[in-house]
């Protein structure tokens, strides 16, 4: 990215993936979330076309791009409103993590699966008690001559039904990949309100026996690791959210043009145009924020990255959730009707202010580290 630019190559890759999404669209997506189907065409044709590996190495099939490619991807598919939640968690997260720590063994194996879309993969942090606090996670491996057992409980982890291995954290921090199959590993669904054809599990580990090398890499430190898929995982959650804002919003200013009340569209009036032209800017200045995370990830820089990417998560929540609550405005009485879409993407954009880091956290982030600020917890 070049003076607040993003490359032609990049520019291009969003008008290609636009195009795939248009394919698909709202109904789609809402039709497989109301059936309880995956989205799997969607997901199998964008994998054909190279667009979920775009940030994997080439020497293990990808296009050897950035996160900032990758997350412009899932922008575009959100934009339409067909957003694939597992590219947040398996090429981002556990690619980024496998592609920075790996051995070399480990990234032959599990890499080129990211790349080409075969393999999906989930992640898993979250527990009951500890929340997403890495300091006070319970689950815990132990070694076992050549092997590993592995105990304990997570949830709210998404997917888990549609993933070949989940990337879990235990104490130390510590990575293993878990085969979903692996005895003693089991889960059970949670009952969301939200709209998605992704689901939503708690997971129990009851002495699953691991081979010495589903812990990820070669004893470098586990916190290193964690962190570097949390800073991806942000910088997708962002951009997934800004994606989500500007399909909102473009909804609601479609509407506001067509629809005329005493003559006039009710775009005409200001108490409708102002809000939606806040909304335009709030949206890019999250989106701005956004791609800067994503250029001082690519450049190294981690630190700023984590800055940056706490507050584009801040932002971009902050923007989806006054996007789809004033689009429902703009629509009146139609706002709330299922078939304009926008009261089923409510639960969604509501997430958004609380995974995959909460604002709260986002913004104690911010003060400590930006402002200087005492630490508050």
């Amino acid at each position: 990215m070049t003076a607040f630019v993003e490359s032609a190559e990049r520019r291009e890759l969003r008008a290609a993936v636009a195009r795939l999404a248009g394919k698909y669209g709202e109904k789609y997506f809402l039709a497989a979330a109301r059936e309880g189907r995956k989205t799997t065409e969607l997901w199998d044709e964008a994998a054909a076309l190279g667009y979920l590996g775009v940030a994997v190495p080439e020497e293990y099939g990808g296009g050897g791009g950035e996160i900032g490619d990758l997350a412009a991807v899932l922008e575009e598919l959100a934009t339409a409103g067909c957003p694939l939640l597992l590219m947040v968690v398996s090429p981002a997260i556990v690619g980024t993590v496998l592609a920075q720590f790996g051995t070399a063994e480990q990234k032959r194996r599990w890499l080129p699966g990211v790349a080409d879309g075969t393999a999906k993969y989930a992640f898993a942090i979250t527990e009951p008690d500890a929340g997403s606090n890495a300091h006070q996670i319970a689950t815990r491996a132990v070694r076992d001559g050549e092997e590993w057992v592995l105990n304990g409980t997570k949830t709210f982890i998404s997917g888990v039904d549609e993933v070949s291995h989940v990337l879990v954290i235990a104490q130390g921090p510590a990575l293993f990949l878990v085969p979903a199959d692996a005895p003693g590993f089991t889960w059970q669904p949670l009952e969301m309100g939200l709209v998605s054809p992704e689901k939503q599990f708690t997971l129990f580990f009851d002495d699953v026996r691991l081979p010495a090398d589903a812990l990820i890499g070669s004893g470098s430190p586990g916190m290193e690791q964690l962190f570097a898929g949390l800073n991806p995982e942000r910088i997708m959650a962002a951009s997934s959210a800004t994606g989500m804002a500007r399909w909102a919003l473009r909804k609601a200013v479609e509407y506001a043009r067509e629809r005329s009340v005493w003559g006039t569209p009710i775009g005409a009036h200001q108490g409708i145009s102002h809000p939606l032209a806040k909304l335009h800017v709030e949206i890019e200045a999250a989106r701005l924020l956004t791609q800067k995370a994503a250029a001082l990830h690519a450049a190294g820089d981690l630190k700023a990255a984590g800055e940056a990417a706490n507050m584009a998560k801040y932002a971009a929540g902050e923007a989806v959730c006054a996007a789809v609550d004033q689009a429902i405005q703009t629509h009146g009485g139609n706002g709330l009707a299922l078939e304009y879409g926008l009261v089923q993407a409510l639960g969604t954009a509501r997430l958004t202010r609380m995974a995959p880091v909460s604002r709260e956290m986002a913004l104690n982030f911010v003060a400590q580290f930006s402002l200087g600020l005492p630490r508050s917890y």
